[in-house]
């Protein structure tokens, strides 16, 4: 049965319920006792970051169906509703972890955050004077009138709403106040010592501002407050058919980016009806969009709580990436090439390696030109000053900038006038796609004659997250395959058609259609008796067409595994469906981001890595790269550490059972809990690991 004959009804899972069973897996590490505490609270931050990002994102058209009590798509007032529940549930979930067991537990390890009616006196004159001294002259309290309108609210932004007695100085009424807390403003402060304790006492910016919000109203008396915090739709939506500068008109857009459509609101447990109504109004939110928490209306920033805590003890062990296993420091980058491919598994293995071919590079008066997309490269980037400098001593640079990378806009135009500044060519893509491969190609010449040399990766060129993400960076010699990059960087410049590649595989060309092939081919030699088999390594499986292939391939036998980090469409082990699928989640203390597809057909082995997951949005709307491993020790490699330790992983790996939710694999397994039990991560940690 192919891809394109008549299909079985395949009962798909929800995407953004997948996403939010993520985030469930996610906090299931802030409830782990053999976590160090720190790492703990850390987890429930990380948690609280993807909501705020669910909602940038993902909420919108949910909300815009309830308004218009209206069938929009897929989208109606029962998904909103399905899906408010579910996050109400997961934040509920979150601040019972947060009050109940992480609080305590850190109170017990000498950390406190300590409230107001906790305070001896000595703690309160120290508050007092800080927030008269630092604090109030940057705080201004906006009392509402006619001239004084509900003020512009910052997409995630803390602020206080205030209800007063008495009048102002006019004499009047206006009883609603709005305090909005500066971003400068630390989100903990750590206090002085107190004589004789052995705690750390902190406290939140919250707590310190209600505790003197009185003082901001001189004469009057407050009565009710609340914090609140709003989260805004915040996905830059450009139509680059229009605009004839699509740099300018993206920075245009990220001036309005905080002030999207409203689609959440948080306030604190104790926020009475008519503070939270009065909001809610002004806002245009129901009675859905509203979180009452008890705590903190922003976890994300227990960041700044976690790092100030001196306690190596309560955090993970520092881990110092070793040196690739291939290369030898100090050994050139071209020398070495000529012998063979390289693989860096990162943060297993060194990321600096990667820094260090490019140093290489700019360095050396033989190469001529270097070339390089760039998605996210961090805030402050080794790798842009490295490109600045290659144009500097007269290589011809051409970087292919993509301006669109989501939450990056902003760093990625100051990179593109930055490297335009001294005499880069800079090219932002193609128009309607993003630029999501990530390549660097460098042309050398050698005896007379012009030699490529290419680095690909499965993630991004950002150092900090290189330390966080596992990623597969592959440099290689390979005539075919640089020669196909060579091709790919003409066709962004020029957008000239794009010639039949050699070994690549290019979205929104070959990618899709390629990988329906693979799926297919396996399906007809499981029919067939013959041995089939795909193993499938990826962020992300929200693809209908090629879920519906998968199957399919299920059903004629081919035994297929998938190791999906987040979102998976496809539910698994359905009786005379998914039979033959496995779907399994690693959720560790890296966060997997390599993407790995493994087929064998009839003894016949194909691996490739990819930039893409297989998302529609990736086959078909973004520019991604795909790439065959043939040297067969590296084959092996990638198979042993990224595809079999995965399958093996009992520790931090979740099954996906057939009604969508995720059981732990150490609740399965023989003798069940995680103790003694198998870690994929753990296991690469301790193989690659510096000594030093």
């Amino acid at each position: 049965m192919s891809a394109s004959s008549p299909q079985t009804r395949i009962p798909f899972l929800d995407r953004d319920h997948s996403i939010l069973a993520f985030n469930e897996r996610v906090m299931d590490w802030a409830r782990r006792p053999d976590v160090p505490l720190l790492e703990r609270l850390r987890y429930l931050s990380i948690v609280s970051s993807n909501l705020d990002e669910f909602f940038e994102v993902r909420m919108a058209p949910h909300l815009s169906a309830l308004k218009a009590n209206e069938q929009r798509g897929l989208y109606t007032a029962q998904t909103h509703q399905l899906i408010a529940d579910k996050i109400h549930q997961l934040v509920a979930q979150q601040y019972a972890i947060y009050n109940d067991e992480l609080l305590p537990l850190l109170e017990k390890k000498g950390i406190k955050l300590i409230s107001h009616g906790e305070r001896n006196p000595r703690q309160r004159r120290w508050i007092k004077d800080y927030f008269s001294r630092e604090v109030q002259p940057l705080l201004l309290p906006i009392g509402l009138d006619p001239s004084h309108p509900f003020p512009q609210v910052a997409n995630k932004s803390l602020n206080f709403i205030v209800r007063l007695t008495g009048k102002d100085a006019f004499g009047r009424e206006n009883e609603i106040a709005i305090v909005k807390v500066p971003r400068i403003l630390p989100r903990f402060f750590r206090m002085p010592p107190v004589k004789g304790s052995k705690q750390t006492h902190f406290v939140s910016i919250s707590s310190l501002i209600r505790s003197h919000l009185g003082d901001l109203f001189p004469g009057r008396q407050v009565t009710e407050f609340s914090q609140f915090r709003v989260t805004r739709h915040s996905d830059l939506a450009v139509d680059e058919e229009e605009v004839k500068n699509l740099r300018t008109a993206l920075r245009k857009g990220l001036q309005q980016r905080h002030y999207g459509e409203a689609l959440r609101l948080e306030v604190t447990a104790g926020c009475s009806e008519y503070l939270s109504g009065f909001l809610l109004a002004q806002f245009g939110l129901p009675e859905q969009a509203l979180y009452r928490v008890p705590g903190p209306v922003n976890l994300v920033r227990l960041n700044q709580l976690i790092d100030q805590v001196e306690a190596p003890a309560l955090r993970f062990e520092r881990y110092n990436a070793g040196w690739p296993a291939q290369l030898t420091p100090g050994q050139s980058f071209f020398e070495r090439l000529q012998q063979g491919d390289v693989l860096i598994h990162q943060p297993y293995e060194s990321f600096d390696a990667v820094l260090a071919f490019l140093r290489e590079a700019v360095e050396d008066p033989q190469v001529l030109a270097i070339k390089q997309t760039i998605y996210r490269a961090g805030a402050r980037s080794e790798l842009m000053n490295l490109l600045r400098e290659a144009v500097r001593r007269g290589k011809e640079v051409t970087a292919v900038v993509e301006l669109k990378a989501r939450f990056d806009e902003e760093a990625n135009i100051n990179y593109a006038e930055r490297l335009e500044s001294v005499g880069a060519q800079v090219v932002y893509g193609v128009v309607g796609l993003k630029t999501h491969a990530k390549m660097l190609l460098v042309t050398r010449r050698e005896d007379g004659q012009l030699r490529r040399y290419a680095h690909m990766s499965t993630g991004n060129y950002n150092a900090s997250t290189a330390k966080l993400y596992t990623d597969l960076n592959y440099l290689t010699a390979d005539e075919a395959l640089t020669a196909d990059l060579d091709q790919i960087f003409l066709h962004l410049a020029s957008q000239n058609r794009l010639p039949k590649l050699n070994k690549a595989l290019i979205a929104p060309f070959h990618l899709h259609k390629a990988m329906l092939e693979k799926v297919d081919a396996a399906a007809a030699a499981a029919r067939e008796g013959k041995e089939a088999r795909i193993i499938l390594k990826m962020n992300a499986l929200t693809d209908e067409q090629l879920s519906r292939a998968l199957a399919q391939a299920s059903q004629q036998g081919v035994k297929i595994d998938i190791i999906v980090r987040g979102a998976c469409i496809l539910p698994a082990q359905v009786p005379g469906i998914t039979d033959n699928v496995q779907v399994r989640s690693i959720i560790g203390r890296l966060l997997e981001h390599s993407r790995v597809f493994y087929f064998r057909v009839d003894g016949t082995e194909e691996l490739w890595l990819s930039s893409a997951d297989w998302m529609n949005r990736n086959m078909l709307r973004r520019l991604e790269l795909a790439w065959p491993v043939t040297d067969a020790s590296l084959r092996s490699r990638i198979m042993d550490e990224c595809l079999s330790a995965s399958l093996h992983d009992n520790k931090d790996a979740w099954l996906l059972q057939p009604d969508g939710r995720y059981v732990p694999a150490s609740a399965l397994g023989p003798g069940k809990g995680r103790s003694g039990q198998h870690s994929a991560q753990a296991a690469l940690m301790a193989r690659y690991g510096s000594k030093g």
